[in-house]
């Protein structure tokens, strides 16, 4: 199988299963992975849609601080 038959193929089951069922997009939070900027430990930041600095305390020392 070509790569051009495996995509048309793809194409086909991906028309197909939005024929059948509508498909529902949601957009939830975004997760940002931060470093601390104290001891460097790696935090995952969970922030709401739209907003690019949120506020986080870091997990290992408790340091106060935002996200880039």
């Amino acid at each position: 199988m070509s790569k051009q038959t495996m995509r048309e193929e793809a194409e086909r089951l991906i028309r197909e299963a939005m024929a059948r069922k509508p498909l529902v997009v949601k957009e939830g939070n975004t997760r940002i992975e931060a470093v601390c900027g104290k001891c460097g430990a790696p935090n995952r930041v969970s922030a709401e849609r739209g907003v690019t600095r949120a506020k986080f305390t870091c997990k290992q020392c408790g340091h106060k601080q935002e996200t880039l």
